[in-house]
Order: structure tokens, then sequence, then C-alpha cells
């Protein structure tokens, strides 16, 4: 008779453990379910479960902060593709914090913008946990090369633009005209030198003498960051620093780039540094 109720407890025992697993299985089913159509997993993750390299545009203006090409008079619609550190950063973010995410591919088309905003999105590319590529189509020029320079890797077109590797100021001054339509400039300021550049007055020659102080501050910090960066001597660059621009192949040439190609050459990168196979490297849309 004991052996039959111990038996019987046996049985009842597994019974109750293989219900709460088929529960426990069932409920976190449902959860994953839930998740995915509900949008939770989408707003948390990059990755939709099979891709695993973010794919950052860098398209367009280059911003000093989220909402700078925004007047109070046009739409989202009228404003030219720009980017900004707080939209870069967020990205890196979500992508970081995704177990799917191996990798982290920019591909740029910019010829410029902020040198703040510039050297604040090269910085998050260098400090990402993730390796990082920057692959250029049209142009990688000015600010839009800073960034690439943070990188782990730049691939580009043969006929990309890169470099213009400069700082300008310039800008239109609208004295002569406003002479001859009989407007005239009253300067209120503090200090002398408060409205300078305004282009309704000329220039002096000690406003020129300030502005171009500040240009070679300028000019010499951003030869430094792409030698740092690039690891190029710092007078290779400087040579280069005329703030003209070059086809990707003269930027091989000069070492401001690492190959000529596309995506597939970054996938390339990726699948030997990930050491998985190519088809394996899957870009995220």
């Amino acid at each position: 008779m004991l052996k039959l109720i111990l038996k019987y407890v046996g049985i009842v025992t597994l019974c109750s453990v293989a219900v709460l697993v088929v529960f426990w299985v069932g409920l976190k089913l449902w959860g994953d379910w839930n998740d995915e159509w509900s949008g939770y997993n989408a707003s948390q993750y990059v990755s939709d479960g099979y891709c695993n390299i973010a794919v950052l545009p860098v398209f367009g203006d280059i911003l000093s902060y989220r909402g700078a090409d925004k007047d109070g008079m046009t739409t989202a619609d009228d404003l030219p593709p720009s980017v900004n550190p707080d939209d870069v950063e967020s990205f890196f973010q979500s992508a970081e914090a995704d177990p799917n995410i191996l990798g982290v591919l920019g591909e740029i088309d910019s010829y410029g913008g902020s040198g703040a905003g510039g050297e604040i999105i090269a910085n998050r590319f260098k400090s990402s946990s993730l390796p990082t590529v920057v692959a250029v189509r049209s142009a990688a020029a000015s600010a839009g090369y800073q960034i690439a320079t943070g990188a782990d890797y730049i691939v580009a077109l043969p006929s990309s633009v890169f470099g213009s590797i400069g700082v300008t100021m310039s800008y239109l001054e609208n004295s002569e005209q406003n002479a001859n339509d009989g407007l005239k400039f009253i300067s209120l300021s503090s200090g002398k030198f408060k409205d300078s550049g305004a282009p309704d007055k000329p220039l002096t020659d000690e406003e020129r003498a300030l502005f171009e102080r500040d240009l070679k501050i300028y000019h010499d910090d951003f030869i430094k960051y792409v030698s740092d960066n690039r690891m190029i001597p710092l007078e290779d660059v400087a040579g280069l620093a005329d703030g003209s621009s070059m086809p990707g192949t003269l930027a091989l040439e000069h070492k401001l780039i690492d190959a000529l190609g596309d995506r597939e050459t970054a996938r390339e990168w990726f699948s030997e540094k990930l050491d998985i196979p190519t088809e394996e490297v899957i870009f995220c849309q």
C-alpha cells in the first residue's frame, strides 16, 4: 500500500513539474510573440533578428545639434538631408545594446558642415565598443571626412570626393551695395570686435587679423586630428591641408582611406574582423 501511495505521489509530482515547464515555455513564447508584434522589440533593437551590421546614414550637412536646421518656418519635408551628434549617439546606444549587432557601417555622403558636430560624431565612432567601417559614396569632405577618420576602416569609390581639409569663415560683404541703396550701417556694440564680420560693414585690418588667428588654430587642430586618427605623419597631412579635394584613388595613395570599394568591401572586412563567413555578414536595411 505504501509503495502504491509513493508511486502515486511521484506521478503527481512529475505531472506538476511538466505542467509548470509547459506553462513557462508557453509564457515565454507568448511574450516574445507579443513583443515582436506590439513593436516593443522594434523600438529597442536595431536588428530584426537576422541582420547583424547596423547601418548609419551620414548624408548632407553636418550639424552641431538636433534641430539646428530648423528655423521655425520650414517643414521637415522642406529641409535638406543632415546629420547631428544627438541622433548619432542614440543610434550607437541602440546598436551597442542589441545583442544581435556585431558591427556598425557608416555610409557617408557629405561635403561637411559644423566642425564641432563632425568631431563629436567622429569621436563616437572611435569610442564604440563595436567594430566600425565607413563606406563613402559621392563625398566625404571637410567635416564629412573628419567623421570618416573616426572609423576603424574607410572604403570609398575611385570617384568619391575626399579631403577638403581646411576651415573657412568667408562671407558676402554688402557695404557697397548698401551705400548705393542709401543704407548706412550703425554700429552699437559693447566692444570694438563684437560686430566683427557683420556683412553690412567693411572688414577692418584688425578684424581680419583676428579671424585669421582663429582660422589657423582651427586648421592646425583639424590637421592634428586627421594625423592622430589615421596615423599619418603631421607634416604629410599638413601638405594635403590646403582646402582642396581629391578623388578616392588619390586619397588611397595618401593613406586618407584604407581601400577602394563599396559595401561588399566592407562586408569582407567585417567577415575577417569578426571571423565569420562573408555570407553571414548581413547589413540592416
